[in-house]
């Protein structure tokens, strides 16, 4: 009996002193508390938090950084005190975690930052930080980097830069006392807009101006060289570091491949919100360092199938520069569902008026779409275990693939191989940019569109049975026994035969693609003798078989 009483005596202590070291953990020794604390001292330690009804989000991260809570007066002295950067919107109006991620109700570190083993959203590194403005916003009209950085280089020529400041460039005082900032800060503009007759207003200034800076900065500028300073501007939207890391996705024809909201190839995963995906879920055993998804993306970007096992994508050769920049871009495709009312500009374009993300010049088309499989310059590509890409700004292509092949190829792709539909309805892509395409292609290569064929669709009448025989000693090494394509393109393809005139390929078999394995056969070389018209039209006879036997 009296050891039970003993037993109990030392349990009911026990309790006490774990309730009571909790008592004092919860109200004195939490890190939020002592971070109040130490700033504001022992009278005003409270729970901070912003609620956002609307958002659905309640974030207490202001409990330790409490410089960032409305109506609090920053301390520059306490890191955790001091105010939030400067951004576009009031950080009070969307919460936190709205941009950060992370867990907003949570008040231990770990918690709050997502760094715990099931919670899938953890906080965005300090580096990728401006990613979550992918949460809300989908930039548009963003062009590729060298556009991007062709047209920053002519606003730097056209001394813009003596009166505004852009991203913290700009607008300093100069030698003589002219200069020093006389205009807006042009860092956001491409998200506030401005007006169409900004030229002609500078222009006027500058004619009744005396001296000073506008005689000496401002001058005539061409519609074209105004339109490559509007292009720069309009990607001017307060997030400098994103908006460059789009360009450089737009650079690299990874929209060949992937879709992003509906526009884009079908040959790799959807990566409309990748930016959201959980590394928990994700193979991380051959993710160098810790298992985050930053960590994962830039792995996969380094050597894709050593992180996917299977993986189609090549080794592309980035720098870790690059890898940096993508890696920022993926985790910006967020894409959130908050209601419509919190939707910025941007995205309203883009999801109720049917604007671009990407810019809708040629260029910028092609690289974002076209790029990666046939080359920045339409020259063509090769990767390990992969059947050759081919070059469809070749010269020799271009001069007898007329305007309407080539549209028709992008429109409908070629099934069975890699190249896929690009029509409104598959790859997203509307009639008017692709026949930006095909004019950029014309332009790359300088070769006008073939005249003088013959305007029937199939004309040929030559015997199939002789060119089966031509075809098995002279194409089929590269084209395959049956046209499937093993070092060149699939001839066996009903999207190709559909698409390619009787003309095409007598004339292409005639001449060849030169820079390519493909010889002309109109003449004689030391491995294949010259052939006739007539041994050619054979050639194309029995790959007609193939079209015939399809329908």
């Amino acid at each position: 009996m009296k050891k039970n009483k003993y037993l109990l005596l030392i349990s009911s202590l026990g309790v006490s002193a774990l309730l009571l070291a909790a008592a004092v953990d919860e109200n004195y020794l939490r890190g939020w508390r002592r971070v109040q604390n130490s700033v504001f001292g022992a009278n005003d330690v409270r729970l901070r938090q912003i609620v956002v009804p609307a958002m659905r989000t309640t974030d207490r991260c202001v409990s330790c950084h409490v410089g960032m809570m409305p109506g609090e007066t920053p301390v520059a002295k306490h890191r955790l005190a001091s105010a939030h950067p400067r951004v576009p919107h009031d950080p009070a109006q969307f919460g936190c975690t709205s941009c950060h991620g992370g867990q907003g109700r949570a008040t231990e570190r770990a918690d709050a930052h997502g760094d715990t083993e099931f919670w899938p959203e953890p906080m965005l590194p300090r580096q990728f930080a401006s990613a979550g403005c992918g949460t809300c916003h989908s930039h548009v009209q963003v062009p590729d980097l060298a556009s991007m950085q062709q047209s920053q280089r002519q606003l730097e020529r056209a001394d813009c830069l003596a009166c505004h400041r852009i991203d913290g460039r700009g607008g300093t005082q100069r030698p003589g006392g002219q200069g020093g900032m006389e205009g807006p800060d042009l860092s956001k503009i491409g998200a506030a807009g401005w007006k169409a007759d900004w030229f002609a207003r500078h222009l006027e200034r500058q004619q009744t101006d005396k001296d000073g800076v506008w005689k000496a900065s401002f001058r005539e500028l061409d519609p074209s060289q105004r339109s490559d300073i509007e292009k720069y501007l309009i990607t001017r939207v307060g997030a400098p570091d994103l908006v460059e890391a789009k360009a450089l996705f737009h650079s690299l024809g990874c929209r060949g491949c992937h879709k992003i909201r509906g526009v884009g190839g079908d040959d790799g995963p959807d990566l409309t919100r990748v930016g959201m995906r959980d590394v928990h879920r994700l193979d991380c055993s051959n993710v160098p360092g810790e298992h985050t998804l930053p960590n994962w993306l830039a792995a996969h970007f380094r050597w894709p199938a050593k992180i996917v096992a299977g993986s189609k994508m090549p080794v592309l050769g980035l720098t870790e520069s690059q890898i940096d920049r993508l890696t920022l871009y993926m985790l910006s495709l967020r894409d959130s569902q908050f209601p419509e009312a919190f939707w910025p500009g941007d995205r309203l374009r883009i999801e109720r008026l049917g604007d671009r993300e990407f810019a809708d010049n040629g260029v910028t088309l092609y690289r974002t779409f076209c790029a990666a499989c046939h080359g920045d310059r339409g020259e063509g590509r090769r990767y390990p275990d992969n059947v050759p890409f081919p070059a469809i700004a070749n010269p020799d292509f271009l001069a007898v693939a007329d305007d309407a092949f080539l549209i028709r190829s992008i429109t409908d792709g070629r099934p069975g191989r890699r190249m896929p539909a690009w029509n409104k309805n598959s790859g997203g892509l509307n009639d008017e940019e692709i026949a930006r395409i095909v004019q950029y292609l014309r332009g790359l290569s300088g070769t006008a569109a073939p005249v003088g064929q013959r305007a029937e669709h199939r004309w040929v009448q030559a015997d199939a049975a002789a060119g089966k025989r031509r075809f098995a000693a002279m194409c089929a090494g590269c084209h395959g026994a049956n046209g499937e394509g093993t070092q060149a393109p699939a001839l066996h393809n009903a999207s190709l035969l559909a698409a390619a005139t009787d003309s095409f390929f007598v004339e292409t078999i005639r001449r060849g693609r030169k820079g390519t394995a493909m010889p002309g056969f109109s003449g004689a070389s030391t491995s294949y003798p010259a052939l006739t018209q007539q041994e050619i039209e054979s050639v194309v006879a029995y790959i007609r078989i193939w079209e015939d036997k399809g329908r």
